[in-house]
C-alpha cells in the first residue's frame, strides 16, 4: 500500500501513499464491515505523504483504523498533503475520540516522535470534526506549537473546504446518519453476537425435546425448531431491522426502541402461530423482548443520537430489567416443558 520515502529530518521516515484504492484495498475494507479481522485492520502510526507534498502542504491527521485511513487518502486525489496517523489502537476516529486514544496526548506525543516539525515549515493540523471531543486544541497548540483546524464531518468535503479557504459551510459541519449510513454499519452488528446467537439456539433446539416424561427426540424437532426461528427473528430484529428502522420507532431510549420492536416481533410470531399457546407465547415474549432490547441498545456505539452519558444513564436502568426478564422468561419457558 505505500512506499518508504527520503528521510526528511533526522527523525522523520514518511511513506507514500496512493489515492486510489486497490482491489485488496476494497476487499480488506468490506471484511471489516463483517467483522473479519476488525482489530487488526490497522496502519502504522507516522507521516505519509499524498501525491508530491512539500513543507507547505497540508497536514491532516487521522486515526490508524486502515478504513479511517483509506476513507482519507482516497478523496485526496489531486492534492499534496501529508497525513499523520495516530496509534488509535485500531478504532476509527469518532470512537477513538470517545475513548481518548484520537486525543490530545496522542497527537502531541506523535507530532514529537515523527519529527513532523522538521517535514513542514508551517504550525497547522486539519483534524477530522468527529475528533474534536477528544482533543483539547489550545493544548496542543501550547505543547507543540501547532494550531488545529477542524475540517468537515465528511472527507468527500475536504477539497470543497480547502478551496473556501478552510471555512466549512453549515452542511459540512452536519452530522448526517442517513438510512444508507445505518445499513453499512448492519453486516458488523449482525456478526458480532452470533457465535452467541447460534449457541444459544443450539440449546434451545435440544432442551425442546424436554417433556413430563423424559426426552422426546421427536419433540426434539417439532418444538425446536419453532425455538431457533423465534430467536432467530428476535436476533435479526435487533441487529437489522432496529437500526435501519431507527428514525421511525418510537420513543428516544434504543432500549425501549428494541424493547418496542421485540413486542412487534412477538406479535407477529404469535400471529404465524410459531409461538403456541399463551403461556408459550407469554415465556418467548419474556425472552424476545430484552434479546430486541439489548441489541438496538448495543447500536449506540454507532449512532449519532445519543451521548456517551445518555447511554450509560440508560444502560443503568435497562440492563438489570433485561436479565431479570431473560432470567424469568427461560425459568418460565422450562417450567412448561413439564406441564
Amino acid at each position: 500500500m505505500s512506499e518508504k520515502v527520503e528521510q526528511l529530518h533526522s527523525t522523520a521516515i514518511v511513506n507514500r501513499v496512493p489515492t486510489t484504492l486497490t482491489k485488496q484495498d476494497r476487499l480488506g475494507d468490506w471484511k471489516v464491515r463483517w467483522g473479519i479481522n476488525r482489530m487488526g485492520y490497522v496502519v502504522e502510526p507516522g507521516i505519509y505523504a499524498v501525491n508530491n507534498p512539500n513543507s507547505g502542504s497540508v497536514v491532516f491527521v487521522s486515526a490508524n483504523y486502515k478504513l479511517s485511513f483509506d476513507a482519507l487518502r482516497s478523496q485526496l486525489g489531486g492534492l499534496d498533503a501529508w497525513i499523520l496517523v495516530l496509534d488509535t489502537k485500531g478504532i476509527n476516529v469518532w470512537c477513538a475520540a470517545g475513548k481518548g486514544t484520537f486525543g490530545t496526548e496522542e497527537l502531541v506525543n506523535r507530532i514529537e516522535v515523527s519529527g513532523l516539525a522538521g517535514v513542514v515549515n508551517h504550525r497547522k493540523l486539519l483534524l477530522p470534526q468527529l475528533g474534536a471531543v477528544g482533543v483539547c486544541a489550545h493544548e496542543v497548540c501550547k505543547r507543540s506549537g501547532f494550531s488545529v483546524i477542524y475540517g468537515p464531518v465528511r472527507a468527500r468535503d475536504i477539497k470543497a473546504f480547502i478551496k473556501a479557504g478552510m471555512k466549512a459551510t453549515e452542511k459540512m459541519r452536519r452530522v448526517q446518519f442517513s438510512l444508507y449510513d445505518r445499513l453499512v454499519l448492519t453486516p458488523v452488528e449482525f456478526v458480532n453476537s452470533l457465535k452467541y446467537l447460534l449457541v444459544v439456539m443450539v440449546v434451545f433446539f435440544l432442551l425442546s425435546g424436554l417433556n413430563p416424561k423424559g426426552f422426546s427426540r421427536e419433540l426434539m424437532f417439532q418444538n425446536g425448531l419453532g425455538s431457533t426461528v423465534i430467536l432467530f427473528a428476535a436476533y435479526l430484529a435487533g441487529t437489522i431491522a432496529g437500526p435501519l428502522l431507527l428514525p421511525w420507532i418510537p420513543g428516544r431510549s434504543f432500549a425501549f426502541k428494541g424493547t418496542f420492536l421485540g413486542l412487534l416481533v412477538t406479535a407477529i410470531l404469535w400471529n404465524l402461530a410459531w409461538t403456541g399457546n399463551w403461556a408459550n407465547t407469554l415465556a418467548w415474549l419474556l425472552l424476545v423482548l430484552p434479546i430486541c432490547s439489548y441489541l438496538v441498545m448495543n447500536f449506540t456505539g454507532s449512532s449519532t443520537y445519543t451521548s456517551l452519558s445518555g447511554v450509560k444513564k440508560e444502560m443503568r436502568v435497562a440492563v438489570p430489567l433485561q436479565i431479570i426478564s431473560v432470567f424469568v422468561g427461560i425459568v418460565f419457558w422450562g417450567i412448561l416443558r413439564f406441564i
